[in-house]
């Protein structure tokens, strides 16, 4: 009883009963605080924690990933005395063009999760094995073996890919069990095995946490960051050259696939995001199948909802997706969808966020007819879509909202035929055109801009200048709503709202 001796020595006992009676308490209190802190893992009957069984059964399952490759690069990227502050100061300098190659290497995690008797398939990170056609992939088992990998198929919209390697081992394959990523509740327990720091050696190392959030999406992770985002962020451990290694369950199911970490530093600060495994599972098997991703589509333009929007369209939570625009001749447009519904359900599954509509259009079967929910006018009606494979070209990135403090409008505008218009080659038949739009007011705080056209005005068609004139002369609610073809050709709703 070290811990309550070490704990009580400062408190001074004196007469009376009410004193006594309290540090009695505190006594007890402190006590039970022991418990607590002493049985804050679970147990087995051994007096085990039970992550030791899980780590047991799945280890070997964990492999270590190698990809050493060749960079083409210029002499002038090799080296700094063709940098930009050595032509400044030596322009004669001839510049060395030759091309030169330097010798990469990435290195990561990956787990077995399909044997066929002759190939173990295996999951990683695009992130890690992206090179390997210009090089090659190493592959090393929980006994040291190495083997050559081949790219069954990358996937870089979810950060996933599937490599193989053939095996002469006599002994079966361990192949790690899938779980399901939809059932995980926040606060439960989760397992991080993986190489962090892969060059040293520190194989297979495990961390233990808890699922710390679901659902994580519109995170950046430099340039590449992935199309398809819906991550899962737990507070085990999770280090560069982790990528790519299984997230577990209790029950020693992978949950999710490690993919980033949030950091200052470069090392784990107790934020560490893994891709579902419910996404990587779609992945992975059209991956083995075809080498390429097949995904659905119903040709949106999503928007995501904010409190103002919310507040506008007299919606009873900030959540679903906005249609911004329906694509001509497409599954949304057959089904009746217009512009301005709100999208609640996708296959009786309630969508949060933009994120999330997009993941379930991805996922689901191509050719068949799913129900989806809408409000429209303030009334729930359900539509039937049909869904067809999505088109090459497309980059279905989502609008972004455009909200903030706002004033009076603060903007000014002509017709499509004045003089703005004809400087700009806009050739739009209707709408009216921003030409100029206020320092620091309402307009460039909500990031209009002059060459914008607005098309709508809380739900008022604009066909000119008349139009517009009218509608914001009568203008009384808090929340203004613009639909506007923005100057990049996308079109979005934007929210004014007046009362802040």
């Amino acid at each position: 009883m070290d811990f309550i001796n070490n704990h009580t020595t400062n408190f001074t006992i004196k007469s009376g009963g009410f004193k006594m009676k309290k540090n009695i308490m505190l006594v007890s209190l402190l006590i039970i605080s022991a418990i607590g802190l002493f049985g804050q893992y679970p147990l087995t009957s051994d007096n085990k924690s039970p992550f030791v069984d899980v780590v047991k059964n799945i280890r070997e399952s964990v492999v270590n990933i190698k990809v050493e490759y060749e960079m083409s690069l210029n002499q002038g990227e090799a080296f700094p005395f063709d940098a930009d502050i050595f032509r400044f100061f030596f322009p004669d300098l001839p510049r060395d063009q030759t091309p030169r190659n330097r010798k990469s290497l990435s290195m990561g995690s990956g787990f077995i999760f399909n044997y066929d008797g002759k190939k173990a398939y295996i999951i990683t990170n695009y992130h890690v094995v992206q090179h390997g056609k210009e090089g090659e992939i190493i592959v090393t088992l929980a006994d040291k073996a190495k083997y050559r990998a081949e790219i069954i198929g990358l996937d870089s919209d979810t950060d996933l890919a599937v490599i193989a390697i053939e095996t002469d081992l006599e002994e079966e394959i361990t192949v790690v069990p899938l779980g399901d990523s939809d059932t995980i509740d926040i606060g439960e327990w989760a397992i991080a095995i993986g190489n962090p720091f892969g060059q040293l050696g520190l194989e297979r190392t495990v961390t233990v946490g808890v699922i710390s959030a679901t659902g994580r999406a519109n995170l950046q992770f430099g340039v590449d960051s992935p199309l398809y985002q819906d991550y899962i962020q737990t507070d085990a451990a999770i280090n560069p050259g982790n990528s790519g290694g299984p997230l577990l369950n209790l029950r020693g199911e992978v949950i999710g696939v490690n993919a980033a970490i949030t950091s200052t530093s470069g090392g784990n600060v107790g934020i560490g995001f893994a891709i579902p495994i419910n996404l990587a599972k779609k992945v992975s098997s059209d991956l083995i199948e075809s080498g390429i991703v097949t995904r659905a589509y119903i040709g949106i333009l999503p928007q995501e909802i904010d409190h103002d929007l919310r507040q506008s369209l007299s919606l009873p939570e900030v959540a679903g997706v906005l249609v911004a625009k329906v694509e001509n001749d497409t599954p949304a447009q057959k089904a009746g969808m217009k512009k301005g519904d709100v999208i609640i359900k996708f296959n009786e599954k309630t969508i949060p966020n933009v994120a999330k509509f997009r993941i379930e259009v991805a996922n689901s079967p191509i050719g068949e007819r799913l129900p989806v929910t809408i409000i429209r006018n303030k009334q729930e009606k359900v539509l039937s879509v049909e869904l067809i494979p999505r088109p090459d070209d497309l980059t279905p990135e989502p609008v972004q909202e455009e909200s903030s403090d706002l004033g009076n409008l603060g903007l000014e505008v002509e017709s499509l035929d004045g003089k703005y218009a004809q400087e700009q080659n806009i050739s739009e038949d209707k709408g009216v055109i921003i030409t100029n739009v206020l320092p620091n007011s309402p307009a460039s705080n909500s990031g209009l801009k002059p060459g914008d056209i607005i098309l709508e005005i809380n739900q008022h068609e604009i066909k000119d200048l008349k139009d517009y004139e009218t509608v914001v002369g009568e203008l009384n609610e808090d929340i203004v709503l613009l639909y506007i073809k923005t100057t990049d050709g996308n079109y979005r709703f934007v929210t004014i709202n007046l009362k802040k």
